[in-house]
C-alpha cells in the first residue's frame, strides 16, 4: 500500500503550454482567412455597343481610328468594324489609307495607295464595273476574310441616297 508520502504527485498540466499557444494561433489565423472580408469582384467594362446604321462616305470618314475613335472601313457597301486590327488599319498601320473609307477598289487591285481611294466624298459610290475577274476574286477573298474576322456595323450608301442619314 502506498502511503501519502510515496504517492506519485500528479503533474499539473497548464493550458498555456507552448504547443497549445501555437495551435490556438494557427486556429485564429485559419478563422481569419476563412471569414476575412473580400473586396467585391469588379468586372471590366466592355466596349460600348455598336448599332447597325447607314453611313455615307462623309459620315464614315470620322471612323478612322484617330484618338479613341473606332476604325471602320467599307467593302462593297458593307461597313466593318476593324478596330481589333487597329495596328493594321488605324493611324500608322500599313492599311491606314482605308480607315474610314470605302476600301473596295484598293483591295481588289491589291494596292494600298491613296490613288485607289475616291477623293470626292460627295460623288456616287464606286460601282467597280471595270474590275476584271482576278480583281473581283481578290475583292471577294478580302470580303470573306473581313466577314469571318470583323463585325458588320452598317452599310455604305452614297450622299443623297434615300437611306442616307440626314447631315
Amino acid at each position: 500500500m502506498a502511503t501519502e508520502g510515496n504517492m506519485p504527485q500528479a503533474e499539473v498540466m497548464s493550458i498555456a503550454s507552448p504547443i497549445n499557444l501555437i495551435l490556438l494561433s494557427l486556429f485564429v489565423v485559419l478563422l481569419y482567412w476563412h471569414f476575412r472580408p473580400t473586396p467585391p469582384v469588379v468586372l471590366p467594362r466592355g466596349p460600348d455597343p455598336i448599332v447597325f446604321r447607314t453611313y455615307t462616305p462623309k459620315t464614315l470618314i470620322e471612323f478612322n481610328g484617330e484618338g479613341d475613335r473606332p476604325v471602320f472601313l467599307a467593302v462593297r457597301g458593307r461597313v466593318f468594324d476593324v478596330t481589333p486590327g487597329k495596328n493594321f488599319y488605324g493611324p500608322g498601320g500599313p492599311y491606314e489609307n482605308f480607315a474610314g473609307r470605302d476600301a473596295s477598289r484598293g483591295l481588289a487591285h491589291q494596292s494600298f495607295d491613296e490613288e485607289m481611294l475616291t477623293k470626292d466624298l460627295s460623288a456616287p459610290l464606286d460601282d467597280l464595273k471595270d474590275l476584271d475577274d482576278e480583281q473581283l476574286e481578290n475583292l471577294q477573298s478580302w470580303e470573306e476574310r473581313f466577314s469571318e474576322k470583323y463585325l458588320v456595323v452598317g452599310k455604305l450608301v452614297a450622299e443623297g441616297d434615300p437611306e442616307a442619314p440626314a447631315s
